[in-house]
């Protein structure tokens, strides 16, 4: 075998080897990440609950819009606004810790600033941690970490806002 040949088989063995290393590195990241705040798909959610204090704000989807309803009553409601809260869904978490590893009050989840139901799975908002520009939230008998970005706010915020 020429050196030539020689050496164009150890690059490719190099390189081979190389693209294993990466896809094993790859897979590895993927398994260890935290995921999502839930597992639900964002455009399959039907039903949107919201309380951030005292305000209670219920909305419903039906033919890709979005309805708010009020004792009985239904209005028309922000499709992007509405879009924005069930995205929160899909919010990437930093990391899940047990909710025992917590002391609620401390980090704003006794009692919640704010609670989102969305088809019936409740995600529960806290204060901001100490460091970063990420909030506290739960979901079940877990606490995780995610960007302010994705804490919810009131309509009556987003007409103020407006204004």
């Amino acid at each position: 075998m020429k050196r030539a040949a020689r050496r164009q088989l150890w690059f490719l063995a190099a390189v081979l080897m190389l693209l294993a290393v990466a896809g094993w590195q790859f897979r590895s990241d993927r398994l260890s990440a935290p995921g999502t705040l839930l597992l639900l798909d964002p455009d399959a959610i039907t039903r949107v609950d919201l309380r951030i204090g005292d305000v209670v704000e219920h909305y419903v989807k039906r033919d890709k819009h979005w309805w708010r309803t009020n004792q009985g009553a239904m209005s028309r409601a922000d499709d992007l606004r509405l879009g924005e809260l069930v995205r929160i869904a899909a919010a990437p978490v930093q990391d899940w810790q047990s909710a025992d590893s917590y002391d609620a009050p401390k980090i704003g989840l006794s009692p919640p600033q704010a609670k989102l139901d969305l088809d019936g799975q409740t995600i529960l908002f806290g204060g901001m941690t100490a460091i970063g520009q990420r909030g506290y939230v739960q979901v079940g008998e877990r606490v995780g970490t995610i960007s302010l970005r994705y804490m919810p706010r009131s309509a009556q915020s987003e007409t103020i806002k407006a204004l």
